[in-house]
Order: C-alpha cells, then structure tokens, then sequence
C-alpha cells in the first residue's frame, strides 16, 4: 500500500511538473512574441500582462451590466427596464415595493396625471381592431395595439423566429419580417405577418436586384401576409442599408434573399429608383395594385421637408394615394448591426419625430388616412402609453421581444456569438433556446404589457389605451418642473406652402 501511495505521489509530482513546464514555456513564447511584434504596443511594452488588458476590456461590460452599474444607469436598456420584461415573459408578479427607483425629477421623464374618478373595471374595454387600408382589396384589420418590429431571419435564429411568430399567434398581434424576406419558419407560427421590403428587396427580387412583380404577386397569395412595408431607413443606421455578416449567409438564408452563400450581405443605402415624393407614391402604387393589401413605409425621420412635400403630392393625386400607414422609427437604435457614429449621432429621437408627424398629418388631413405606428425602444409600458397619447395608432418593439426570448442585452447581435441563441446561427447556442417554451414568454409579456398600458390608461379616466391624449401626460423640463404635453407639442404644424 505504501509503495501504490508513493507511486501516485510521483505521478502527481510528474505531472505537475510538466504542466509547469508547459506553463513556463507558454509563457516564455508569449513574451518572445509581444516583444518582437509592432501592432500593439501595451504588449510590447509589457508583454504577456498586456494580454489581460483586452480580456478584461471584453468582460467589463458583462461585469458592469451585473454588478456596477445601478437600476436604471445603463443603456440601451438598464436593468430595471430589462426585468420588467423579464418578469412579464415569465408571468411572474410584477408589483414592487418601497417605492420607485426611477428618478422622476429627471429631466425627460413622462408623468402621467392621474384622476380622483379612474375608470371602473367595468366600464374598461379593449383597443378595438383598427382597419388599415380602407382603398385595398383585402383591408386588414389589426387587432393589436402592441406588435413585434421588423427582425429578420438570418440577423435572428431558427428557433427564435419560430418562437416569436408562434407566440404572436397566441397573443393576436403581427409580426414584422425585417429586410430578409419570409421564412418557412415566419409562417409555420400561424399568426399575422407584415413583409418588409427593404432596399436590397430580398424575397422580392428579380435575377437584376429589381422589383418582381411575379414575386410580390406569390407572396400577396399567402394569407398570412397582411400587409407590406416599404423601409426607407431604420432606427440603428439611418441613410445605410442593413448589415448581416457572411458567417450567418447559410444555404437556407442565400435561397430565401437570393445572394450568395457566405458572403457579407449589405442593402443599398436607399432604393436606388426612388428619387422623388412622385417616385415613392409610384413604388407604393405598384405593390398596391399587385398586392391588393395595404402597403405603408418606414423611415427615421432627419429633415423633414421631403415629408411635406411627400404629403403634398399626397393630397394632389388623392388620399387613395397616400400610404396606408407610416411606421416612424426613432434613432434609438435598433437590433440592427450598424456603425457607431449612424447609431449614435444621426436621426431624430422618437420624442422629437412622433409628435411632428402626427402634427404634419393633421395639417395636411391626413390624419385619419395614414395610421402611425411608432417604433424606438418602446419595451415597456411607460413608453408604449407616452406614444399612444402622442398621437400612435400602433407601437411596435423588437428589443422588448427579444428580452422576453431571454436575451441578456450581452452585445454580441453583430458576431454569432450570442450566448442566448436568439441571434446566431451556432447550433450548439441554438440548442438553448427552446421555441415551445419561449412562445409562451412571447405571449406573457405581450400580455402584460396590454395590461398594463391599461392600467396606466384607467388610472387617467380613459375606459381603453387609444383614449390617451396628449393634456393626460406631463413630462419634466430642465428646470426641474413639468410641463403638460399639450403644451410642448401644441399640434401647430404650418406646411412649407403656406410659409411661403
């Protein structure tokens, strides 16, 4: 026995040996390489520790989503935001306790005014369906408030996709394609879909990049398909088209968009025939009349004289002319991969861009012609109400959706990597994302955030959401005191013409 015990002692010391060994070699080789090599110089200068400055560069983010930074510090989306949505998917209690977190002396924060005579909860409704589309063959009537913004797949997984459009079944709201066209996998969920046509036109394509109306034609025969969506431009990167890295370019997404396997798929920054507000009237025209179902278009608002000129055009061809809605993106960003200074410098903010619309709409009357669907980082229903009783017929959220798959905002959309498997093609960190189950987390938070968009309507006397005007929300100013939003957005929009 005392010899089986010594011998394992010098097995163990054998052991450690060599791999202290090959520690030192590593090591040894690692410093020859970051002393003789020129492209970094904090490894030059220190070799081997200047390795841990990008491992630590990499893990500060997760390690300041978790543990350093507070509540409602972080962005895009801080933690108190992240799980309300969480709690919401999960149907778990949403309630909490010794009061709120939220600084609402903040400057921007929206304060909505409650009534001593709230509405009772039997004298509470639902939105009722809103029709889009009333000069369409097949109108649709959308029976959602609250619905999912574009996500394409390829930029999403199989099994999200899967996931979202079963649990928009369940819910009744509809489900937005992104660019990338539709998928066996946007259909096979049973709920309603918009068909997002973006600038590259993938899935409605011919053999030369243009517009098929063959193709348009065969997708307007699905059922499902309820309405299409002309994208100007989106929240992450206004004035570029999308992005979606060839690594995620498999055989599946090269049939669907039609482009080739593995290569980086890049739009065009615009529709190259579009040229004019005639030129876009024409495009919404045509798929119109191939269609028969309503076509709108989406677009992050900068400058916004096109938009009058565009309303203009509107009103001397006709109302019948005009989109049949207008998804207005705010320059929040977006789940869209996009370069820094697009995401972070240009675009209006929603709360700038959505009353202006709204107010542009009415001057022209064309407020009931086009409905507004309003899109920008409205994941929670603080923000959902505030554009409703702005002047939204519709608010749509990707991000929101995403959470509710359980994506830990851990950045890695752009890289295949996402550790949740909601945006990547790895199978292995596919496997962890379970569409039966997430459908239903789909389906929970959409839930709750009717509810409770409801809940902040009521407190202000509206029997249902659509009931919320601009005097029954406030928000607060830079000199601390808060201002009604009639008052901040008066509704005086005067058009160019009469400038003039």
């Amino acid at each position: 026995m005392d010899q089986f015990a010594t011998l394992i002692l010098d097995v163990a010391v054998i052991l450690f040996s060599l791999i202290l060994l090959a520690g030192i070699v590593t090591v040894a080789v690692m410093y020859y390489v970051d002393k003789n090599q020129t492209a970094h110089t904090i490894r030059r200068n220190f070799p081997v520790l200047g390795r841990f400055r990008y491992f630590f560069e990499h893990m500060g983010e997760f390690f300041r989503q978790y543990f350093f930074a507070m509540d409602r510090e972080e962005l895009p989306f801080n933690r108190a935001q992240r799980s309300w949505a969480y709690r919401a998917a999960k149907d778990i209690d949403n309630t909490v306790a010794f009061g709120s977190s939220r600084d609402i002396h903040q400057p921007g924060a929206i304060i909505f005014l409650n009534t001593p005579y709230p509405t009772l909860k039997e004298d509470a409704v639902e939105s009722p369906p809103l029709m889009i589309g009333p000069y369409c063959r097949t109108p649709f009537e959308a029976k959602s408030i609250f619905n999912i913004s574009g996500m394409s797949y390829g930029a999403l997984s199989k099994p999200a996709v899967l996931a979202l459009s079963n649990g928009a079944r369940k819910a009744g709201c509809w489900m937005n394609t992104g660019e990338g066209g539709v998928s066996s996998y946007h259909l096979e969920g049973g709920c309603d879909i918009v068909y997002q046509i973006g600038t590259a036109k993938y899935g409605v394509r011919d053999d030369q990049g243009q517009l098929s109306d063959e193709k348009l034609l065969h997708l307007a025969q699905i059922e499902q398909i309820r309405m299409f969506e002309i994208k100007l431009s989106q929240g992450a990167k206004p004035g570029k088209g999308g992005i979606l890295p060839g690594e995620k370019v498999n055989a599946e997404i090269s049939q669907i968009r039609g482009i080739p396997v593995g290569q980086d798929s890049i739009s065009p920054n615009r529709h190259p025939e579009i040229n004019s507000p005639q030129d876009l009237l024409d495009m919404i025209a045509r798929v119109r009349r191939v269609t028969g179902k309503p076509v709108g278009i989406k677009f992050v608002l900068g400058s916004h004289e096109w938009l009058d000129q565009l309303m203009a055009e509107i009103n001397h061809r006709g109302e019948a002319s005009a989109p049949d809605f207008i998804t207005l993106d705010g320059a929040e960003g977006g789940t869209g991969a996009a370069p820094m200074p697009l995401m972070d410098s240009v675009g209006l903010p929603l709360r700038q861009s959505l009353p202006l619309v709204v107010d542009m709409l009415k001057a022209f009357g064309l407020r009931d012609r086009i409905k507004v669907i309003a899109s920008g980082k409205l994941m929670v229903p603080t923000n959902v109400a505030w554009a409703i009783s702005v002047g939204a017929d519709f608010c749509v959220t990707a991000r929101g959706f995403m959470f509710a798959l359980g994506c830990i905002q851990a950045l890695q959309c752009n890289k295949n990597t996402c550790p949740s498997g909601v945006a990547t093609h790895d199978p292995d960190l596919q496997e962890g994302l379970n569409p039966q189950d997430k459908a239903v987390r789909v389906h929970n938070y959409h839930k709750h955030m009717i509810n409770e968009i409801g809940v902040i309507a009521h407190s202000c006397g509206a029997r249902e959401p659509r009931e919320l005007k601009r005097h029954h929300a406030q928000m607060v100013t830079e000199n601390g005191l808060s201002e009604n939003l009639a008052s901040l957005y008066p509704g005086n929009y005067i058009p160019l013409r009469e400038k003039n």
